[in-house]
């Protein structure tokens, strides 16, 4: 019996080598050749660094760090005292919750249920996440999280993007490309905001200080991937010495010219523009109301920390509204300049935040949903109208805009306050209304007397002048 020949066999036995049946590769590159249009090559090939399972670990990191920043962003709102980056971190608290939204989902894809995305924690991360919240200033918070941490970010993720698979990996590639889109401007600002602090004095050594202990400290966690190599934190972390914890303070720059004791714009300016009643005092009221929604960028960035885990999808919502309220606060700013004023000659009401700031979330966020946005739908439309019939297309069109989003505020408000507390809705109403009558005695925007009972709901309207 003859015995097969022996064939030989390659060095790499995971290789299999194609059997092409007899002309069917000729045939192919026959038609090939006939075919008449040439399409631009893709040149992406197979093969990346990441098994499905690294790929995940990685994107729950980078998920988790997103949410914690806009967590961290939320809890600096009150106390960040200047216009423009209070303004702009309204901003970057969305900015931070759609990048963890969009990983979120990425991670759904990846078999991992949403349920164990948002319980996921990781104790290094937050430990550093405090020592970056525990900034001295608004000038060393920009530097922690935008100079050290969202820069080391933004440069993870270019990497995962070029260490990835090219073909097989493309969702993760295009969600990290979109989260990219943000951070490029975001960084920008952060870079020239740095720098106009220093400019106006803040002294540059202290902030290259405290960017190489925030550096030093992220290395120590094995950096924004957790796989980088590990050096030795810096001691001593503020938080050894006092635990973070979020201001309840509303702070303005110098240039506001601020009042609590009231929400009454004639009283606070001890003269009146205009007669109370007429379309002018009207209007000017919705404008200046509109540029004192700085508060709210303060009411909604807080309630972010203060409901932090427990529920992600009530984050997102906050953080939404809360870069609603900074684009309010621009048009109410905007507005002001096109009517001929100077912003800043028009004292700013701090009636709200002194009293939503120490209070819990679930009351605060009831006043400013249930008082103030609710009240603002009820008086928009007669507004919209009689602004169109004076030809008024400034308020208008600013109106029009935001009575869009004030709806949405409302709905997405009712489930907030499912997940803030168990209360049901008459309760819920009558404790905030005690609660900001207690406060508004304080500020001295009412009276205290012995026969005084708790103000209703469009007395607290008009007092706290949302």
């Amino acid at each position: 019996m003859k015995l097969p020949e022996k064939t030989s066999t390659p060095a790499d036995k995971s290789i299999i080598t194609a059997q092409s049946l007899a002309g069917q590769r000729e045939a192919a590159a026959e038609r090939r050749a006939r075919y008449p249009f040439r399409f631009p090559v893709d040149r992406r090939q197979l093969g990346g660094k990441f098994t499905v399972k690294e790929n995940s670990r990685r994107l729950l990191r980078f998920f988790y760090l997103e949410r914690r920043l806009m967590h961290g962003l939320g809890s600096w709102a009150l106390g960040i005292p200047d216009y423009e980056v209070k303004l702009e971190t309204g901003r970057h608290i969305f900015y931070h919750a759609d990048a963890a939204r969009a990983l979120r989902e990425r991670l759904s894809e990846q078999e991992m249920r949403p349920p164990a995305v948002d319980g996921h924690r990781d104790a290094e991360v937050d430990r550093f996440i405090d020592e970056l919240l525990s900034a001295e200033s608004a000038a060393e918070l920009l530097v922690g999280v935008h100079q050290v941490l969202g820069r080391a970010i933004a440069t993870t993720y270019r990497h995962h993007i070029d260490d990835t698979d090219q073909v097989t990996d493309v969702p993760t590639i295009r969600c990290l490309r979109r989260i990219l889109t943000d951070y490029e401007p975001m960084l920008a600002w952060a870079d020239e905001a740095v720098d106009a602090y220093i400019a106006g004095g803040v002294e540059e050594a202290k902030l290259s200080t405290w960017r190489w202990h925030i550096t030093r400290l992220l290395a120590s966690i094995g950096g924004v991937t957790g796989a980088d190599p590990r050096g030795e934190a810096p001691t001593p972390l503020r938080i050894d010495a006092k635990p973070y914890e979020r201001g309840t303070v509303p702070n303005r720059d110098s240039r506001f010219d601020t009042f609590i004791h009231t929400g009454d714009y004639d009283t606070a300016d001890a003269a009146a523009r205009f007669d109370k009643h007429s379309y002018e005092a009207i209007r000017l009221r919705f404008i200046r109301t509109q540029r004192d929604e700085v508060d709210a960028i303060e009411a909604f960035g807080t309630f972010i920390w203060d409901i932090r885990f427990k529920d992600f999808n009530a984050e997102y919502d906050l953080a939404r509204i809360t870069w609603d309220e900074a684009r309010h606060t621009e048009i109410g700013h905007r507005a002001m300049l096109a009517s001929g004023y100077d912003p800043y000659e028009l004292r700013n009401r701090l009636t709200s935040s002194t009293c939503r700031g120490p209070m819990e979330p679930a009351f605060a966020m009831a006043e400013i949903n249930l008082f103030g946005e609710v009240g603002v739908l009820k008086t928009i439309n007669d507004l919209i109208d009689t602004a169109a019939s004076r030809n008024d297309e400034l308020l208008r069109h600013i109106s029009d805009y935001i009575r869009a989003d004030e709806r949405t505020h409302v709905r997405k408000g009712t489930r907030i306050l499912e997940i803030m507390t168990k209360l049901d809705a008459k309760a819920l109403e009558l404790r905030t209304r005690e609660l900001f009558t207690e406060c508004l005695v304080s500020l001295g925007a009412i009276k205290k007397d012995i026969d005084m009972k708790t103000l209703t709901r469009e007395e607290i309207e008009h007092l706290v002048g949302e």
